[in-house]
């Protein structure tokens, strides 16, 4: 029976995201969407999906609980993972830098939309209270932007140089375990 290493490299990277969202870092500076996009890309069908959704499940709890923001961030994570879908066959840092832009903009315009849907308080609902909200979120947005950079591009980076360590292991008859890296 062949092994699929779908699976496990689905719970890795669930519990590598949630120790790395639960350590200390700066304000919006995480793993997930970074995660989403690398899940989108290196995991077929709904493993991908499930991948932020039980990261955002585990961690919520324990950072604060919910919001009535939340379905719409983990809707922007998903995003994220059908926007990773779109490098399944690409490691063009070109492209994996270009889909992290798209996705922290779309997630900042999502889960602000969200914050202020739910906010009578802060921002009134109406246009310029969307704006106000928006603009009071523009700190976050370049924070939320850094952090999914770095995270993609150590996601996919490190996936890149394991792949290329086992093929090379392979040709030098050096791949016991059969581990096979798409």
């Amino acid at each position: 029976m062949e092994k699929n290493p779908a699976r496990p490299l689905a719970v890795g990277l669930i519990v590598l995201g949630a120790l790395t969202r639960l350590a200390p870092h700066p304000a919006n500076v995480v793993p997930v969407g970074g995660l989403s996009l690398f899940a989108g890309a290196r995991l077929e069908g709904w493993r991908a999906f499930l991948v932020p959704l039980m990261l955002m499940a585990v961690t919520d709890p324990l950072l604060g609980g919910y919001s009535f923001a939340t379905p719409f961030v983990y809707a922007s994570f998903l995003i994220n993972v059908w926007i990773g879908m779109r490098l399944r066959s690409t490691e063009s840092p070109w492209k994996i830098g270009g889909a992290a832009l798209v996705g922290a903009t779309q997630f900042f315009l999502i889960s602000d939309f969200g914050t202020w849907l739910g906010s009578t308080q802060l921002y009134p609902h109406t246009f310029a209270g969307l704006m106000t909200c928006y603009a009071a979120a523009i700190p976050f947005f370049w924070r939320t932007l850094a952090g999914d950079l770095f995270y993609a591009t150590a996601f996919f980076g490190v996936y890149a140089l394991a792949r290329r360590m086992a093929e090379r292991g392979a040709t030098l008859g050096q791949n016991p375990a059969g581990v096979e890296l798409r």
